[in-house]
C-alpha cells in the first residue's frame, strides 16, 4: 500500500474523483468508519475548494503514525489567486462562488491539526490533520517536523524515504535517502537506509553513515543525508553521502550544508561530521534531487513561523521538477 498520494485537481469532476480514489485508499490502511467519513469531508470540501475557487492545484496525502494510532495528513496547494485576509474564507457563509461558504469550516471541524499559508498572487496552501483518535501533540517533543514524499510521475512507489527520531525532548535526529534510479528498487534502497537509521538511534552520524553502507551493499545505494539538531546546545550535526540538499534558514539568510561526494552503499571514499550553530528560529530543510536548488523563502510572508508542513507544501509547489522523485523535510522548533 502506497503511503502517499498526489491528485491534481482542475475541476469539480476531478474533486469527486479523488473522494472515490482517497475512499478505496482509506480501505487499504484499515481506518474505521469515523476516520473514514472525517477524511472523506476534507478531500471533497478542499477538493471543491481547488476548482471553483482557485486556477487549479494538488492535493498530497500521506499516512502518519503515531505509536498505534493511524493518521492522514491531507496538504492542499494552489498557485493563486492567494487571499489576503484568510481567516475571513474560515467563516461559516462566506462564499465569492455562489456557494454556502461552510466548506473551509468544514475541514477545520474535521481536522484535529489545521494550518493554513496564503498570499496574494502567490496562492494558499492548507494542511489538515485526520486521526483515529486525538494525537499526542507532545509526541515530537520541542520540534514540529514536516514532510513531501511524492514518486515521479507515471512510478507506483517512491524511490526516496525519510525518518525521525526523538532520543530528548530536545533533540530530533532526521534523515533522507534517495534510492539510485526509480521505482522499485530504489525504493528499497531507501527502505534499508530507513531501518539502519531506526536500528542505531545512538550510533555517532558518520559510524551511522558507515553501518548504512555496509548494509545496503546488496541494494543499488542512495545518497542520505542525516541531521541531528539540539535545542540545547543550539548545534546541529551533519554527515551526509550524495546529491542530499540541506540547509539552516532564518528570515535573514540560508547556509547550505556539506555532503560528501559517493553512493551509500557503492562507493564511499570519506565520512565526515560537520557542526553548525542553530539559530534561535530557524529551520532545517532538507530535500532530494526531485526539486530545484534555487529556492527562497523570504518572498513568502510570515510562512517561516508556520507549520513546518506548509513549508514544505509550498517548496513541492513552487520549486518540484516534476521529473524524478521528491522528498521535502521541514525541521524547527515549536514557538
Amino acid at each position: 500500500m502506497n503511503d502517499s498520494l498526489a491528485l491534481p485537481i482542475h475541476d469539480p469532476s476531478q474533486a469527486g474523483e479523488a473522494r472515490r480514489l482517497v475512499a478505496a485508499w482509506s480501505r487499504g490502511h484499515g481506518w474505521g468508519e469515523e476516520m473514514a467519513g472525517r477524511v472523506a469531508i476534507v478531500i471533497t470540501e478542499l477538493g471543491l475548494n481547488l476548482a471553483l475557487h482557485t486556477k487549479g492545484g494538488t492535493l498530497l496525502l500521506r499516512s502518519l503514525s503515531q505509536g498505534s494510532a493511524s493518521g492522514v495528513e491531507i496538504l492542499s496547494l494552489d498557485a493563486g489567486p492567494g487571499v489576503a485576509n484568510f481567516n475571513e474564507c474560515l467563516r461559516d457563509g462566506y462564499s465569492t462562488a455562489g456557494t454556502s461558504g461552510t466548506g473551509l469550516g468544514a475541514v477545520r471541524r474535521a481536522s484535529h491539526v489545521f494550518a493554513t499559508h496564503s498570499q496574494p498572487g502567490i496562492g494558499t496552501v492548507l494542511l489538515s490533520e485526520v486521526w483515529a483518535k486525538p494525537p499526542d501533540l507532545r509526541a515530537g517533543g520541542q520540534w514540529l517536523c514536516g514532510a513531501i514524499n511524492v514518486a515521479m510521475p507515471r512510478e507506483l512507489v517512491c524511490g526516496d524515504s525519510w525518518a525521525e527520531q526523538h532520543s530528548r525532548p530536545d533533540v530530533i535526529r532526521v534523515m533522507i535517502a534517495d534510492g539510485l534510479g526509480h521505482g522499485e528498487f530504489a525504493a528499497q534502497a531507501s527502505a534499508r537506509a530507513v531501518e539502519i537509521f531506526e536500528k542505531f538511534p545512538a550510533v555517532e552520524l558518520p559510524a551511522l553513515l558507515e553501518q548504512m553502507h555496509d548494509g545496503m551493499r546488496s541494494t543499488r545505494g542512495a545518497a542520505v543525508a542525516i541531521a541531528e539538531v539540539d535545542l540545547t546546545r543550539e548545534l546541529i550535526a551533519y554527515a551526509g553521502i550524495g546529491n542530499i540538499m540541506a540547509s539552516i534558514v532564518t528570515h535573514d539568510s540560508s547556509a547550505s550544508l556539506v555532503s560528501m561526494n559517493g553512493t551509500v552503499g557503492v562507493q564511499c571514499p570519506a565520512y565526515r561530521l560537520f557542526t553548525y550553530p542553530w539559530p534561535r528560529g530557524g529551520a532545517l530543510v532538507m530535500m532530494s534531487d526531485g526539486l530545484k536548488s534555487h529556492w527562497q523563502l523570504g518572498k513568502y510572508h510570515g510562512l517561516l513561523e508556520r507549520h513546518p508542513g506548509l513549508i514544505a507544501g509550498v517548496l513541492y509547489r513552487d520549486y518540484s521538477r516534476g521529473s524524478d522523485d521528491t522528498t521535502v523535510l521541514v525541521v524547527r522548533a515549536q514557538s
